[in-house]
């Protein structure tokens, strides 16, 4: 009987450590380019303006470690931004997906290539319109990432 009890917990314990913690799975949509890195960044200006979005904010990480003494660190650029109408649209949905605002696109340059990378919205929730919501929003993040990235 203890022999079993043993065996019991220790299989228990195994099993506990083994499950994966609770929590969402994030997708990123990602595109790579020859272009030179300042053209990147103005593209991408342009096409957040051309889907209607608003440019919140800009993080230029890599420019301001060189400035503070790191001289030959790459470029690491964070560009948030945002539309109140979508915004307004989808925190009436679900108040939760504020996690997901605003929206935001990395830049930043690897083996030689500029990368440019967005995490996508989940399309696979118990909401149906929200789902919907998050399918259309994916489309327009992918098209800017593609067309900052196009030769």
């Amino acid at each position: 009987m203890l022999i079993r009890l043993l065996i019991f917990a220790t299989l228990v314990l195994i099993a506990s450590c083994a499950s994966q913690p609770q929590g969402e799975f994030v997708r990123y949509y990602e595109a790579k380019t020859d272009k030179p890195y300042d053209d990147v960044l103005a593209e991408l200006e342009v096409a957040i303006a051309e889907h209607n979005f608003r440019i919140t904010g800009h993080s230029r990480v890599g420019k301001v470690i060189r400035d503070r003494g790191t001289p030959d660190f790459p470029d690491y650029d964070t560009i948030q931004f945002c539309n109140l109408t979508h915004a307004k649209i989808l925190l009436q949905m679900s108040p939760h997906a504020v996690k997901y605002m605003p929206c935001n696109v990395v830049v930043y340059q690897f083996e030689g290539k500029t990368i440019i990378k967005t995490h996508l919205m989940p399309t696979d929730t118990d909401h149906p319109e929200l789902n919907a919501f998050s399918e259309k929003m994916n489309e327009t993040l992918m098209k800017i990432v593609d067309f900052a990235a196009e030769q």
